[in-house]
């Protein structure tokens, strides 16, 4: 019986293990490249040397005949993401505030229609958006990337969720003491809502940082160009550098990475708490 219970769990970790090494094995081999002699990328797994080529031709802006800001690109993306991102979630912390702590009529009608607005399938306004970016002058601006992104009814419904879990007499006992709406936000609910702060955080900062469509439709300089934009674009003219392209994309990926790192535990927390 104890010999049986051993072998499952041996099973298992050999499992866990193989899923991790196939999880794992992509991003390597993508490091492995963008670190790689150019006329070995592809070509062998683990490289004979390593050399930052690909990062210096990146850096340098890319080819003499078809130069691109790449550097810039990279910071367009940090500029671009965390406007966004900080502005979801304000405005998230606002109205999940709101319809939970302040009563008022018809807080659960807006309730039901941003529940239902999370279900209705967000391309069928790309249109309306882009027309609504053309007609006020926005278009090729960062403010065409940020402002339509400006609010997520995911992370709205999330925070809904968690601050019915405080209680209110905390609330009550802040007003009676003086403090504001703001103050109760900055002073108190912040700082008991940590884990799914962080949680919101990590994934509204990956999925705007991820974001493509949108990035190419409203802007065409080069000079505002995210770089996940750049890296859609290097398949063309720049199919014949697969070393740059792997770099390009380590630099996409690395600070998501990073992220994640810094705020595993509170992640761990958030995690428990959403899947409750």
């Amino acid at each position: 019986m104890a010999g049986s219970k051993k072998l499952k769990t041996f099973l298992l970790y050999v499992l866990a293990f193989a899923i991790l090494i196939i999880m794992v094995f992509p991003y390597v081999y993508m490091v492995m490249g963008s670190l790689a002699p150019w006329d070995e990328v592809d070509k062998k797994i683990i490289p004979s040397r390593l050399t930052l080529r690909s990062y210096e031709w990146l850096f340098g802006g890319g080819d003499t005949v078809l130069p691109r800001p790449w550097l810039r690109a990279f910071f367009n993306s940090i500029i671009v993401t965390l406007s966004s991102t900080f502005l979801m979630m304000a405005t998230a912390v606002l109205v999940g505030y709101s319809l939970t702590k302040i009563k008022f009529k018809g807080s659960g009608f807006i309730n039901n229609v941003i529940l239902f607005q999370m279900f209705y399938p967000a391309v069928i306004l790309l249109i309306p958006l882009f027309l609504i970016i053309r007609h006020f002058g926005l278009y090729d601006t960062y403010w065409a990337m940020i402002l339509p992104k400006a609010v997520s009814l995911w992370a709205i419904f999330m925070y809904t969720n968690y601050f019915r879990s405080i209680p209110n007499e905390v609330i009550e006992a802040a007003k009676i003491d003086g403090a504001g709406t703001f103050r109760i936000i900055i002073s108190i609910i912040l700082p008991m809502s940590k884990s799914i702060t962080t949680i919101i955080f990590l994934f509204l900062f990956m999925e705007r940082w991820v974001e493509l469509l949108w990035d190419m439709l409203v802007v065409n300089d080069e000079n505002l160009k995210t770089l996940n934009v750049l890296l859609a674009q290097m398949f063309g003219p720049y199919g014949a550098y697969p070393g740059p392209m792997y770099a390009a994309s380590v630099l996409l990926t690395l600070p998501i990475l990073i992220l994640f790192i810094i705020f595993s535990r509170n992640f761990k927390k958030g995690m428990d708490f959403v899947l409750k």
